[in-house]
């Protein structure tokens, strides 16, 4: 789990546990129960999975209290206790669907954590597939994961569902429980969709399939590098762990996507008119990063002498707080050669905010493709900090402003495999 983003209220664990005890009902304690249920998942006692067993048992048909009862699910997945599964199994009759989800999701945690589950827990799961509204691909996702072969005819019937993150994962499962190669290309084509939640999950999808023949694919689809690496990095992994693949195989896909040039995303939208280039800029904060790819594309290919300064003037106004759109302006910066951002482009690779960690590693590159040499002492002391794609994208940027012995300025060895791996062919 990642614990970035743990510990913001400081509760200690007996604040939490009184506090989530409170009565369902007072509505003065609701947001505080949420608040509760969440951080105690930092909390792995008896006493704190016992807590969350009695907000789950809270019956309470309003509103906040269902909200706690979805969250303190949640908590008991992410903590995989085996002895809540009746507990959990129980939610899965629930009118409420996204408690349902939720226990849906938890069983799987659990479950793949412990390897054996009670064959009654997973037929009750599987018999959610039959129920109208529900969060099927998260069901089925679950079946899948856990290995239940009897669910299998259930999950058929939603390879041709009209919602492509559903038919997605119905296709992963039937590749995974019956060994459906036929299903695996569709989920490939998946990658491809307008629907931008199907590509994200089909990412996922090839991911618990184990497919890694499809990372070529995914280094391509227009979706924000963060899923890609991801979906690569571990698929990369599972090959190289059966010796099916090699780093050199793996590598340059890799360092496409940690580069991240719109010429290197399969583009799936298109522009019917020339646009003013504040709209194209404007574009760069959009939810769907395949839009945001052809906009930077654009930008690059049509407007290179107008859009530095649309882009500066748009990170002065709002980008510099969007992280979507900062990603992207990093980003161009470098592909745009924008020298005036070069104290931008500082200050973001050492911006130690959680939620622009994938602006650090477009800074790095966007440095490199600068060509100031006055970046390499902030290039070296990226190298120390450890997330592993900030420190490859500070080597390849060392490497592209000509830097050879890269390796000698490291203070200690990284601790991650593919930095490692990359470090060996310098």
């Amino acid at each position: 789990m990642n614990n970035r983003f743990s510990r913001l209220f400081n509760l200690t664990e007996a604040q939490a546990i009184e506090i989530l005890d409170a009565p369902a009902a007072d509505s003065d304690e609701a947001s505080g129960r949420y608040i509760a249920a969440s951080h105690l998942v930092n909390f792995d006692t008896e006493a704190v999975i016992a807590a969350l067993v009695r907000a789950v048992q809270k019956a309470d048909d309003d509103l906040d209290n269902r909200i706690v009862r979805r969250k303190a699910v949640e908590s008991l997945g992410r903590l995989k206790v085996k002895a809540a599964l009746p507990i959990i199994a129980s939610c899965l009759m629930d009118e409420d669907s996204y408690l349902v989800e939720n226990a849906a999701w938890a069983i799987g945690e659990i479950g793949q954590a412990i390897s054996l589950v009670d064959p009654a827990i997973l037929e009750k799961l599987a018999q959610q597939l039959d129920r109208p509204g529900q969060s099927y691909r998260t069901i089925i996702h679950s079946l899948a994961a856990l290995g239940y072969e009897p669910a299998a005819d259930r999950i058929a019937k939603f390879t041709a569902s009209d919602q492509a993150p559903i038919a997605s994962a119905a296709l992963s499962a039937m590749y995974r429980l019956k060994g459906d190669d036929k299903a695996i290309p569709q989920v490939i084509q998946f990658l491809q969709s307008l629907d931008v939640n199907a590509r994200r999950g089909s990412i996922q999808d090839l991911i618990d399939a184990n497919y890694y023949r499809a990372i070529p694919h995914i280094a391509q689809c227009p979706v924000s590098s963060v899923f890609r690496l991801r979906g690569i990095r571990l698929l990369a992994k599972a090959g190289m762990d059966e010796g099916k693949l090699t780093f050199a195989q793996v590598q340059p896909l890799l360092e496409k996507v940690i580069c991240d040039h719109p010429n290197d995303v399969a583009l799936i939208h298109h522009y019917d008119q020339p646009l003013a280039v504040k709209t194209l800029v404007q574009d760069l904060y959009g939810t769907d990063f395949g839009r945001c790819y052809l906009a930077s594309k654009t930008l690059i290919d049509d407007l290179p002498d107008q859009a530095p300064a649309a882009m500066l003037e748009s990170y002065e106004s709002e980008g510099y707080n969007d992280y979507g759109a900062h990603y992207h302006l990093m980003r161009l910066f470098g592909w745009l050669k924008v020298t005036a951002a070069y104290d931008l482009l500082i200050g973001a690779l050492n911006n130690k905010a959680p939620q622009f960690q994938k602006s650090r590693m477009a800074a790095a590159i966007a440095l490199g493709e600068l060509g100031e040499k006055r970046a390499i002492t902030e290039l070296r002391s990226a190298l120390s900090v450890p997330i592993w794609s900030l420190q490859y994208a500070a080597i390849l940027a060392l490497s592209k402003l000509g830097e050879a012995n890269i390796v000698s300025y490291l203070t200690t060895e990284p601790s991650d495999w593919l930095v490692q791996e990359k470090l060996k062919t310098l």
